[in-house]
């Protein structure tokens, strides 16, 4: 039997605690300067020298020689011919999972709106979409389907006409249900490219791979400090951390579940977070009990051990008032509320990424196929973002069209408003159109 789980214990009422959650939920995700310099060596000379970069920092970190910028890209047969020869059923799974993404991301969808004043002065908004996003995949052994299903649905849905995807195939490798799913998800373009490199393509193009208008999609510390780079030239999603999640349980699930739910996030890495809180402090045991009993059977119980150890937590409180207290502190990625009525929980819970509700509700099932985005935001920042959605593929356009009437009594005002900026361009501009 391997060593118990040294988790951490905590409880909310404990002198000291609040100090030691602030330190327990602390995330220091920054680029060190050797990743910096870098990065930027990579984003300078992608953005100067194009496909000849592109080629070399292909061959140098993801071991694969070619001969000509043109081997990059993945044809649209290639894509087709994955999704014709994975097993039934990884069809038929990913079929289902997109079809559920597309159904509940077609209700985000925004319209374009005007309404008009009673002087004829028509007043609204546009909403168009993006025209060209680029959706990064992690590839090789860590390749995860579920992330282009994810980025790339909701941008079609968006109705952006042209999404291209880069994936690195370290050694030539690639992931069959990986290109599967961008056949199904209508993928315009694949090029066979990761790391900064891809990032710094898409951000800036090259003869071969287009740029962008937007890059989305998650990938290692130095993707991510591209993305941070290139931001200002093109768009990104958001700069993710380590995955977490939050159970808030009131004693009566199965222990067995809690346990591998807290398992689930803490397998994506050794920096990922874990952490269960309840008022039930001999519940909590039966929890560590269910973990030590369970942890042997799973494939990354290393990892798992080491995320857990590291940065996961159970913390005992007082009632289910002050677990929501925890809940809004934290702002935890994925929330799972495992308790008689979660929905009675919901108007007092202000920030979480995506909020698991009932006994029965796995997160794992919003990482694949419930249908709401798992593209989240981590490391508190639900604090003030939101998960990846249609309206990140769409802008906003303010429409004004002024009516002789509402020229002269909107210019009147702004002339006022101008003059006491001091800007009198601004002040005689508004006032030329005000009837004498």
């Amino acid at each position: 039997m391997s060593e118990s789980i040294n988790i951490r214990r905590l409880n909310a009422n404990d002198a000291g605690f609040n100090a030691e959650l602030e330190a327990l939920l602390a995330w220091e995700g920054v680029s060190d300067e050797r990743v910096n310099d870098v990065v930027k060596e990579v984003v300078n000379r992608v953005r100067t020298e194009g496909d000849r970069a592109l080629l070399d920092y292909t061959a140098k970190f993801d071991r694969l020689t070619l001969s000509s910028a043109a081997e990059l890209e993945i044809s649209q047969s290639r894509l087709q011919a994955a999704l014709a020869n994975i097993p039934k059923d990884q069809r038929d799974a990913l079929e289902l999972a997109v079809a559920r993404v597309r159904s509940y991301h077609e209700r985000q969808k925004q319209a374009s709106w005007t309404y008009t004043e009673a002087d004829g002065t028509v007043l609204g908004q546009q909403v168009t979409c993006l025209d060209r996003v680029g959706l990064y995949v992690p590839g090789g052994k860590a390749a995860y389907p579920s992330s282009v299903i994810m980025n790339a649905v909701p941008a079609k849905v968006a109705g952006v006409p042209e999404l291209i995807m880069v994936v690195p195939t370290p050694d030539g490798e690639v992931n069959e249900m990986v290109l599967a799913a961008a056949a199904l998800c209508d993928v315009d373009r694949v090029f066979c490219v990761g790391g900064a490199q891809a990032v710094a393509a898409l951000a800036y193009g090259t003869e071969t791979v287009p740029a962008v208008d937007k890059v989305v999609g998650p990938g290692n510390i130095y993707v991510a400090t591209a993305k941070r780079m290139v931001y200002g030239t093109v768009g990104i999603d958001m700069i993710a951390g380590p995955s977490e999640i939050l159970v808030v349980c009131d004693g009566k699930t199965n222990p067995d579940w809690i346990a591998v739910d807290l398992f689930s996030q803490a397998e994506h890495d050794e920096d990922a977070q874990s952490i269960l809180v309840t008022p039930d402090a001999a519940f909590a045991d039966k929890v560590v009990e269910s973990m030590n009993k369970l942890l042997s059977t799973m494939p990354r119980e290393k990892i798992i051990r080491s995320a857990l150890e590291a940065r996961g937590a159970i913390i005992v409180v007082d009632d289910m008032d002050q677990a929501v207290e925890m809940i809004n502190f934290i702002a935890p990625e994925h929330l799972e509320l495992s308790v008689d009525d979660p929905q009675s929980m919901l108007p007092a819970i202000r920030h979480a990424g995506a909020i698991f509700m009932g006994r029965y509700t796995a997160e794992a099932l919003g990482d694949y196929c419930a249908g709401p985005n798992h593209v989240l935001p981590t490391s508190r920042t639900a604090r003030f973002s939101s998960p990846l959605g249609v309206y990140d593929f769409q802008k906003r356009s303010s429409l004004i069209m002024c009516s002789a009437e509402g020229a002269d009594m909107l210019g009147r005002v702004a002339g006022v408003l101008a003059d006491g900026e001091g800007l009198q361009a601004h002040a005689a501009s508004a006032r030329y159109r005000v009837k004498p």
